[in-house]
């Protein structure tokens, strides 16, 4: 037979408190767990973007590069050229890192949702004690 809430020692509340909190704490690390994997695979996919971009622009580039300086070399020395394309080439590149770099720093990492829940949490064991 169940006792009725208001029959409970102060040792049995006490202890359904602590299996309740020990339940609910659980319940947020999994919660915080499962969080942060969720925004470390949007991070992942981005560096995976930014890499594989990398790759197939790098081949390409090597290929205009290289017909730029011909067709510049027509107009003046090839030292002088390939120089030139090259200052382009890292002026684009140095870009390109910076915009990849801005968008990481943008990810919010912090496991908002369990924050809030947390703080929630909070209320709920004040209300309980008091």
């Amino acid at each position: 037979m169940q006792q009725s809430r208001d029959d409970r020692s102060l040792g049995e509340l006490f202890s359904e408190l602590s299996r309740q909190t020990s339940t609910l704490i659980r319940q947020e690390v999994a919660l915080a767990k499962a969080e942060i994997k969720e925004k470390g695979s949007e991070v992942g996919k981005d560096v995976g973007m930014m890499a594989a971009g990398g790759l197939l622009a790098y081949a390409g580039l090597l290929a205009l590069i290289a017909t730029i300086i011909i067709i510049l070399a027509e107009f003046m020395d090839w030292w002088l050229s390939a120089l030139i394309v090259s200052i382009v080439v890292l002026g684009i590149g140095g870009m390109l890192v910076q915009r990849g770099m801005s968008a990481l720093k943008q990810t919010n990492m912090k496991p908002e949702q369990t924050i809030e829940t947390l703080k929630e949490d909070k209320e709920w064991a004040k209300k309980q004690l008091g």
